[in-house]
């Protein structure tokens, strides 16, 4: 199972972006789908997830800011980010995890997308 992001990029406090991962390949059925984030020199961290049934959770550091969707038909998970802060800057990876066809299970990384905020 392939992951391609797109969405990140360069912009200032207060700004907003859209990050998309979508998900190809032999799939059966996708469970959750969520970003995860790598600033340097720290670890890599949940920043939002999201069931198949639509349930989300978010790190208490984007709560209210960032919004998390996904398209099931289309394999896709969105993250809206709004009044984004410089400590918001990092690489951002999506996590996909369900099962391949023939039920085996599966759990893909995406190549990771910058987003850079400027104070």
């Amino acid at each position: 199972v392939q992951l391609q992001a797109s969405g990140g990029g360069w912009v200032q406090s207060g700004g907003s972006l859209r990050l998309s991962c979508a998900a190809s390949g032999s799939i059966e059925s996708i469970n959750a789908m969520g970003w995860y984030r790598q600033a340097p020199g720290k670890q890599r961290e949940l920043v939002a997830d999201i069931t198949s049934g639509g349930s989300t959770n978010y790190a208490d550091s984007v709560k209210g800011r960032f919004t998390i969707s996904r398209d099931n038909a289309k394999n896709t998970v969105l993250l809206q980010m709004n009044s984004l802060k410089p400590e918001d800057t990092a690489v951002y990876y999506c996590n996909v995890r369900g099962y391949r066809l023939g039920f085996r299970a599966f759990g893909s990384w995406g190549q990771g997308t910058q987003v850079t905020v400027s104070s």
